[in-house]
């Protein structure tokens, strides 16, 4: 991992077709998320949308997702009426463009059920001071490095611009990692600004213009969830280089997040939220082509505008053989799924995670993360009481291939 130079000023854009990816309205939506002084009325009209709310299991469960296989157990959940079966009722998911949006919304009390990149629950709650946690993993690994056809190693990106879904990610974290292991530098320099030829320029771009941005050329590549890495490769634009399950081994990338509030009034309706989303990854390990189905444009909800064969070839596909004939897979005796589902939020996985975003280039004020104590985060941002109990009620650990006591240690090797 990188030490961490000083931050260089943010770039914003007031343009719609500046290729920063973080528009003028973003940026400024995030930072009044992150000034507590200017977040107080966000939180408190949170606090007041949830107080004239529906009590107890009456509050409808109203998801907000990003179309990332990411979002699979929420919206599988709703599909498959799982929430129902738990007597909750469910609205129609909301899909969002970027995380600044899903943020904004989840503050402001549209949506109660997201998903999150797990370095941004930590931006979240200790950052901007809005009291939400950890209930769940919506999945493992289901993240890759893509470039353009004409690069073939890492070294090649000196020089060039690459992107990022969010600052506060796992792909911010292990992309910095594989760039230091190879000798390059990660800055962020004002649009055509001279890049240096061991320096990578970072910007943070939505994952939906990703694809659109590597085929015109305007980057050289990206870091983010699928299906965006297959989608690239289907239409030939680009290729992988490197997964990321095989620099940190089953991380987690995205997590479901609910209110403190929502979890401290009303815990049988966390509980019964958590429930659907166990059983729906349970689901959907075993129904892969199905699930592609379900998530797809020509599906029946239409969740994602994603085409069938771009899913499968990330739910369905288990053969690393291509991949590890090209020399892609570094740890072969990890035996790694593209993307694969355990609901579990590991602690050490909190702790390390903590550590990690602290050696890591993040743009924007980080002072609350040198004061952030891994295992306190660990045991505060998460609450793993609902998730113990409805893992049990399928089965136990076992059922999802976890250790029955439920610890792991962290492997992670650029």
């Amino acid at each position: 991992m990188i030490d961490t130079p000083k931050d260089k000023p943010l770039h914003i854009c007031a343009s719609s077709d500046c290729d920063c990816g973080l528009t003028r309205r973003d940026f400024l939506r995030l930072s009044a998320l992150a000034t507590a002084s200017v977040a107080s009325p966000l939180l408190f009209a949170g606090d007041a949308m949830a107080q004239q709310g529906p009590k107890g299991d009456d509050q409808p469960v109203k998801i907000g997702y990003l179309p990332i296989t990411d979002a699979t157990p929420l919206l599988v959940a709703h599909a498959r009426k799982m929430f129902e079966a738990e007597g909750l009722q469910a609205e129609t998911p909301r899909m969002f463009r970027s995380w600044a949006q899903i943020v904004e919304a989840f503050v402001a009390g549209q949506v109660n059920v997201i998903h999150l990149l797990s370095p941004a629950t930590l931006w979240v709650r200790y950052g901007s001071k809005f009291p939400a946690k950890v209930v769940a993993w919506n999945h493992v690994n289901g993240s890759a490095l893509t470039v353009a056809n004409n690069i073939n190693k890492v070294s090649d990106l000196g020089g060039s611009t690459f992107a990022i879904p969010f600052w506060y990610s796992i792909h911010n974290i292990l992309l910095q990692q594989i760039l230091t292991a190879n000798g390059l530098t990660a800055v962020t320099r004002p649009r055509n600004a001279p890049i240096k030829a061991n320096e990578v320029n970072l910007i943070v771009l939505a994952p939906a213009e990703m694809v659109s941005a590597l085929a015109s050329k305007a980057i050289a590549g990206y870091i983010v969830a699928e299906p965006f890495n297959a989608a690239a490769e289907n239409a030939g634009i680009g290729k992988i280089l490197r997964f990321s399950g095989d620099v940190w081994k089953n991380h987690a990338c995205c997590v479901t997040f609910l209110s403190e509030r929502d979890i401290t009034t009303r815990p049988e309706w966390a509980q019964k939220v958590t429930n659907a989303i166990v059983k729906a990854q349970l689901w959907t390990r075993s129904n892969q082509v199905d699930t592609a189905k379900l998530l797809a444009n020509s599906g029946e909800h239409r969740y994602t505008p994603h085409p069938l064969q771009v899913l499968t070839k990330v739910l369905a596909t288990t053969d690393y053989a291509t991949y590890e004939k090209k020399g892609l897979i570094v740890h072969k005796d990890w035996q790694q799924r593209r993307i694969d589902f355990q609901p579990y939020p590991f602690a050490s996985y909190t702790e390390e995670l903590v550590r990690a975003i602290g050696r890591t280039k993040v743009e924007g004020d980080t002072s609350f993360l040198t004061k952030l104590n891994p295992k306190f985060a660990a045991r505060d941002l998460v609450d793993d009481r609902f998730m113990r109990k409805a893992i049990n009620s399928v089965g136990g650990p076992s059922v999802f291939g976890l250790p029955a006591n439920l610890m792991r240690t962290e492997t992670v090797a650029v």
